[in-house]
């Protein structure tokens, strides 16, 4: 009975939900938290932190964990692969890249049966680079 209790669709689950589907980037619990409080003022940090990892064990969204950043969410919960910005810290899909290849290959290699990966691509963002840019231009101005 208390498992039925904390699968309800909630209306916190719901908007964190809501919220996290409007957004292309992948965002932390905290930017959730202050999305989420513009529908529902008295969330707290806590709630949004409980619901999503709900919605992981639901299988609703995928909780991407880097190298010493913050877990961050995706909606997109099929196997893909991200890039992460090594300045700002945005992580976005890397649409396009072919990963069964990859998976084959590992999968043959010392004969382990392979349950999961993650593979992240570091870089610097379109916006990152164009602030640098302009960072540049005014240093080389002076």
């Amino acid at each position: 009975m208390a498992e039925q209790i904390h699968r309800r669709n909630t209306r916190q689950r719901q908007v964190v939900l809501e919220e996290l589907k409007k957004l292309d980037t992948h965002p932390t619990a905290a930017d959730l938290y202050e999305l989420a409080r513009r529908r529902l003022p008295k969330i707290s940090l806590g709630t949004v932190y409980r619901n999503l990892e709900l919605l992981v064990e639901m299988g609703l969204v995928r909780k991407i964990t880097t190298a010493g950043g913050e877990a961050r969410f995706d909606t997109d919960v099929e196997s893909h692969y991200h890039i992460r910005c090594i300045q700002c810290g945005r992580i976005t899909d890397a649409d396009g890249l072919e990963q069964e290849p990859l998976s084959t290959e590992i999968r043959e290699l010392g004969g382990y049966e392979i349950v999961g990966y993650r593979l992240e691509f570091e870089g610097v963002c379109p916006t990152c680079s164009v602030e640098d840019q302009g960072e540049r231009s005014s240093n080389e101005t002076r």
